[in-house]
């Protein structure tokens, strides 16, 4: 067996908690980042631990963000052994939430991207809207419009904050059940850098998006108050895809089925270097 080790945090999404009060979910993002990692080389998150940085006690904030915690880890169907709270009112000035997962795969079934070849197809996963990434450029685009977290759009089922503090998809158990029965040869967790991150897949490929998933309305919503461009949105958020499997052709039958509503052929792989989406003039060749 193999071990795998992951650390990341939640990011700046906690302004956007600390400005709605609202703490309940944020763990689940925080187990999130780190379990949607370990799973793209075929690991199963076995434990997770976390650490909470702030400048003074809050018994009642720590115990919202452990709701988050303890619900992430039942969606991931991992252990939360585990944690840290440091308490720093010299070098805090907000708090900062982050964790650790360790997974465990069979060596012989560690999926590192090296299989994947031309001809390969390219299967999205829905995301659940902005996830954990781009919450900077979200925040910029808002405040620069002088818009409230509370306000609303037609698009939207709730205020503009509200959706951006919907918890990141957790992907663990459809993905590993995948895995299991059908032959995958990568997987790619579309976090921050957006569709740049397939350039990290392996050299000699280059990844077609012929067919992008759905948008979520709340990336039509900034985009239109930010005048952002398509390359810019693509290579910030995760514009309704939140990860992605890379197949044989043979195989993606089987892998529908698995996952169900949402997941769809999204491109393919050709020889070369490169992330490309034709429909929108769109080019990424470095990240």
């Amino acid at each position: 067996m193999a071990l795998t080790l992951c650390t990341d945090g939640v990011g700046t999404k906690l302004l956007v908690a600390k400005a709605m009060g609202k703490w309940d979910t944020i763990g689940i993002d925080c187990v999130a980042m780190n379990v949607n990692d370990t799973i793209c080389v075929g690991a199963e998150p076995i434990s997770f631990v976390d650490y909470l940085a702030i400048d003074r006690p809050d018994p009642e904030l720590m115990s919202e963000i452990g709701i988050g915690l303890n619900r992430g880890c039942e969606l991931a169907n991992c252990d939360l052994v585990g944690g840290e709270v440091a308490v720093l009112p010299e070098i805090m000035k907000e708090l900062d939430l982050s964790g650790c997962c360790l997974g465990m795969v069979r060596k012989d079934r560690i999926i590192d991207g090296s299989k994947v070849a031309p001809g390969d197809v390219v299967i999205g996963l829905p995301s659940s809207g902005v996830h954990s990434n781009g919450l900077t450029l979200a925040r910029k685009v808002l405040e620069s419009n002088g818009i409230s977290l509370d306000q609303r759009f037609p698009q939207l089922r709730q205020s503009i904050g509200l959706e951006l503090l919907t918890p990141t998809e957790i992907y663990v158990r459809k993905v590993l059940e995948i895995v299991d029965k059908c032959t995958v040869h990568g997987m790619i967790d579309i976090t921050g850098g957006g569709l740049r991150n397939f350039l990290r897949m392996r050299k000699g490929i280059g990844i077609v998006i012929e067919d992008p998933m759905p948008v979520n309305p709340i990336f039509q919503v900034l985009a239109e108050i930010g005048s952002l461009e398509l390359s810019e949105q693509y290579q910030t958020f995760n514009m309704g895809m939140g990860f992605a499997l890379v197949c044989p052709p043979d195989e993606v039958r089987a892998v529908l089925s698995v996952y169900g509503e949402g997941a769809r052929v999204v491109g393919t792989v050709i020889p070369g270097e490169g992330v490309t989406v034709p429909s929108l003039d769109i080019r990424y060749d470095k990240y």
